[in-house]
C-alpha cells in the first residue's frame, strides 16, 4: 500500500484529521495515488484499520477556476441524503499550508471505475447492459434533484450559463496555448453563434461518464465521483459530454479498447432514449451540445498535454493525452454540420 505521495505528507494530514475530526484516524497513514486520474491528485490513505481518499489540485500549472475543491466538497455534502450515490464528506482544508494545496478527505466507497474492455467484460452482457442503464437513471436523479432544497441554490448562474460555459473553455483553451491546433478557434466561434435555447436548469456535474462512477462486480454503482466542475446550469451538457465519452476511440496510443465497447452496453441512440424516458427533456438540438462536450474535452486534454509537456503531472498516460485533441475538434466540426 505504502507509495511515494507527491504533494501529500502523511504526517500533516495525521495532525490536521486529529485536530477537525478527532478519532477519525487511530494510527500513521500511509498511501498511494490512484492511477487514472488525468486531473486532481487523487490518494487512498489508511491507519491499518480505516481508508480514506483525499482530493488536491495537481501539481504546478492550475487553469483558474479548475481544481475547486470547496465545491466539489460541497456539492457532495449537499447530496448526501438523495438518491445520488456520493462518497460521505470528513473535512474541507482551504489553508495551503498543510498540503501545499486545499484538499479534502472522504470516504473510501467500494467500487471499480471502469475505463477498458477487458476491465467491464467480466460482468458479463447482462450486467454491462445494468451498468448503462443505472448510468443513465443516476444521471437522471441527480438532473431532477432541486437545488434550493439541498441547499445548493446559489451553486451556479443558470442564466446565460452556455454563453459563459462557451466563454470560459475559449479563455481555458488561451491560457493552456502552446501549438497550434487546426480549427479549434473556428469551433469556439460556431459554438457561440449557435447556442441554443437552454433546457431548464439543473446540477451539472460537469464531467460525467463511466470511469468517473464506481461499480460493484455485481453491477451496482455505489457513487459518482470528480465534482469539480459541477455547478448549476443546462443539463444537456452532461448528456452530450457523456455521449462524447461514449463514442471515444480506444485510448489514444495504448491498445484498450473503452469500457463503453463491451458487449451489453448502450449505444448512443439508447443512452438518448433512456434519458428523455427518465427526463422528459427536449433533446432536439443535442448535437450542439455534443460538440461542445468535444470542445470541452478538447481544451481540457491540452491543459494536461500543457502540464505534461512542463514535467508537471503525476502517473502514466499523460504522454498520449495530447494526440486526443485534433480528432476531438474534427467530431466537433462535423457534429455541429449535424444540426
Amino acid at each position: 500500500m505504502t507509495g511515494e505521495l507527491p504533494g501529500l505528507d502523511p504526517e500533516r494530514l495525521r495532525a490536521y484529521l486529529d485536530s477537525v475530526v478527532p478519532g477519525l484516524v487511530s494510527g500513521p497513514l500511509e498511501g498511494h495515488v490512484i492511477a487514472g486520474g488525468k486531473s486532481n491528485l487523487t490518494y487512498v490513505v489508511t491507519d491499518g484499520a480505516g481508508s480514506w481518499v483525499v482530493r488536491r489540485p495537481p501539481l504546478g500549472h492550475v487553469l483558474a477556476t479548475a481544481h475547486d475543491m470547496p465545491r466539489e466538497y460541497r456539492v457532495m455534502t449537499a447530496l448526501r441524503d438523495t438518491p445520488v450515490p456520493v462518497p460521505r464528506t470528513y473535512a474541507l482544508c482551504e489553508d495551503a499550508d498543510v498540503l501545499g494545496a486545499p484538499f479534502y478527505v472522504m470516504e473510501h466507497v467500494a467500487g471499480t471505475p471502469f475505463r477498458t474492455r477487458d476491465e467491464i467484460a467480466v460482468l458479463g452482457a447482462e450486467r454491462v447492459r445494468a451498468v448503462a442503464e443505472s448510468l443513465i437513471s443516476t444521471l437522471g436523479a441527480l438532473h431532477a434533484v432541486v437545488p434550493e432544497e439541498v441547499g445548493l441554490g446559489d451553486f451556479g448562474r443558470p442564466a446565460g450559463f452556455l454563453e459563459r460555459q462557451v466563454r470560459r473553455w475559449g479563455k481555458q483553451l488561451d491560457a493552456s496555448r502552446s501549438r497550434d491546433i487546426p480549427g479549434i478557434d473556428e469551433l469556439r466561434d460556431g459554438l457561440a453563434e449557435t447556442i441554443p435555447e437552454q433546457s431548464a436548469p439543473a446540477i451539472v456535474h460537469g464531467d460525467y461518464r463511466l470511469d468517473n462512477v464506481l461499480v460493484t462486480p455485481e453491477g451496482d454503482l455505489t457513487a459518482v465521483l470528480d465534482w469539480e466542475m459541477a455547478t448549476l446550469g443546462d443539463p444537456l451538457v452532461d448528456l452530450g459530454l457523456m455521449l462524447v465519452y461514449r463514442e471515444q476511440a480506444a485510448d489514444v496510443g495504448g491498445d484498450s479498447a473503452p469500457a463503453t465497447s463491451a458487449e451489453g452496453f448502450a449505444t448512443s441512440a439508447e443512452l438518448v432514449e433512456l434519458y428523455t424516458a427518465a427526463t422528459g427533456r427536449d433533446v432536439s438540438r443535442l448535437a450542439w451540445y455534443v460538440a461542445f462536450g468535444c470542445f470541452k474535452l478538447a481544451v481540457i486534454a491540452e491543459g494536461i498535454h500543457f502540464r505534461h509537456s512542463r514535467g508537471l503531472t503525476v502517473g502514466a498516460g499523460f504522454d498520449r493525452i495530447g494526440a486526443m485533441v485534433a480528432p476531438l475538434v474534427e467530431r466537433a466540426h462535423a457534429t455541429l454540420k449535424e444540426q
